[in-house]
């Protein structure tokens, strides 16, 4: 519950301060946004699965934020950004489709 009101806090705070975000990171925070999605959709489907632990949430969002930046970068690095990134989105796009429907699933079974 704790992860859900931060989140909560955080958006009504970035939409009232609106901060300025680095050029640097700029191209990098669309994906940082999604895997951060992912892993708060992955603890939401561990709590209603009664396994959620807030260590192991705190070390997946870390983890796939930075994972997912830094396979991004290397990307760009390498000349084929825009491959990796679409790539990236993918496959969080369907994990996070794939939480959805087990959330959904566990809120209409009741």
């Amino acid at each position: 519950m704790a992860a859900v009101l931060g989140l909560i806090i955080g958006v009504v705070i970035g939409v009232f301060v609106k901060p300025d975000i680095p050029i640097i990171v700029q191209p990098y925070l669309p994906i940082m946004v999604v895997a951060a999605l992912d892993a708060l959709l992955g603890a939401a489907r561990a709590y209603f699965e009664r396994s959620f632990s807030d260590r192991v949430f705190v070390i997946s969002f870390l983890a796939n934020v930075v994972t997912a930046t830094l396979l991004v970068f290397l990307g760009n690095q390498l000349g084929v950004g825009s491959q990796l990134q679409t790539a990236v989105i993918v496959v969080l796009g369907v994990r996070i489709f794939s939480n959805v429907s087990a959330i959904r699933r566990f809120i209409f079974r009741g």
